[in-house]
């Protein structure tokens, strides 16, 4: 019960000041997207940087931890994608983006505020070098599989040319590589520059998270709900068990073991049914995905927590 009030709860409050807030009038559409704009274009990004920058990448970057935890994300998109057409009967455009459901677990926004509440700051040191090939491991996955969908098998350059794009013109990526840039060339940053971009990462989770419950208002629950709560399986259930499996193999260290697992134990992101959208296939199941999964994921996170060592 600790855990559930000292850790998640105070998460999951932030989210539902940003929900009830918009429910009620007392904020407007308008400001959401604005504050969401304002926290994933560029105090989430200056996170990332902030994070990347310092971290030590011979020390952090533990292939055994990031074979596990993308194993179990390609396995939540495989089932996610098999699930969806041969159980449910969708087409494949739908169910890839489907698949994406069950690929892109809310690392930053849910997976980042609840590692650091449960085992500190110093614990966040995993989490960052999944997320620093989060997106593009999973834009990259997801676009090339939809491309080739919809181009009936048939692959060129121009399935690699909207890959790259989707990659690249991402704010969150371009926080990461230039983060990554500064720390392999070793560059000092100028002193009020960095403590401009530290006065930006103080903004970014408490944000991003009354943001997130803005947005979540509008997910109205639709769509086949055997589907959604395939998704939230998949989501909250197999892709951490396939990475509790697989770091287990491995002998992943205990921090990153945690990282791990809370992190693919996180209910899909939005940038779920941002891909849903892109296609235009899926958007209200992906949409109550995202909505159904973060409310089931206050229970299933805790039973994580719980179990956890």
């Amino acid at each position: 019960m600790g855990a559930l009030i000292d850790v998640i709860l105070p998460v999951f409050l932030v989210i539902g000041f940003g929900y009830v807030a918009v429910w009620r009038g007392f904020f407007s559409n308008e400001g959401v997207d604005g504050l969401m704009k304002f926290t994933q274009n560029f105090a989430i990004p200056c996170l990332l940087f902030s994070a990347i920058s310092q971290l030590d990448l011979g020390q952090n970057f533990d292939l055994n931890l990031l074979f596990s935890f993308y194993t179990g994300a390609t396995a939540g998109f495989l089932a996610g994608l098999l699930g969806a057409r041969y159980l449910f009967g969708r087409p494949w455009e739908d169910s890839v983006a489907i698949g994406f459901c069950g690929l892109f677990s809310n690392s930053v926004l849910l997976g980042l505020p609840i590692t650091e509440r449960a085992y500190g700051t110093s614990a966040l040191e995993a989490n960052y070098a999944i997320v620093a090939i989060h997106s593009p491991f999973c834009y990259m996955l997801g676009i090339t599989v939809m491309e080739i969908v919809r181009a009936k098998g048939t692959v060129g350059m121009a399935v690699a040319g909207k890959v790259l794009k989707a990659i690249f013109s991402n704010a969150l990526i371009i926080g990461i590589m230039l983060g990554f840039a500064v720390n392999i060339s070793e560059i000092s940053l100028f002193e009020p520059l960095q403590d401009g971009i530290d006065l930006m990462v103080r903004a970014a989770l408490p944000a991003a998270l009354f943001g997130l419950g803005g947005v979540l208002y509008r997910y109205k629950p639709e769509g086949d709900l055997r589907t959604i709560f395939f998704i939230c399986a998949v989501s909250l259930i197999l892709h951490p068990m396939v990475v509790w499996g697989m770091a287990t193999w491995l002998n992943v260290d205990r921090d990153a073991f945690r990282s791990a697992i809370l992190t693919s134990a996180m209910a899909p992101g939005i940038n779920t049914y941002i891909f849903a959208n892109i296609y235009g296939v899926a958007k209200r199941v992906a949409a109550s995905g995202v909505l159904i999964g973060t409310a089931l994921s206050i229970l299933t996170v805790w039973v994580w927590l719980a179990i956890l060592p």
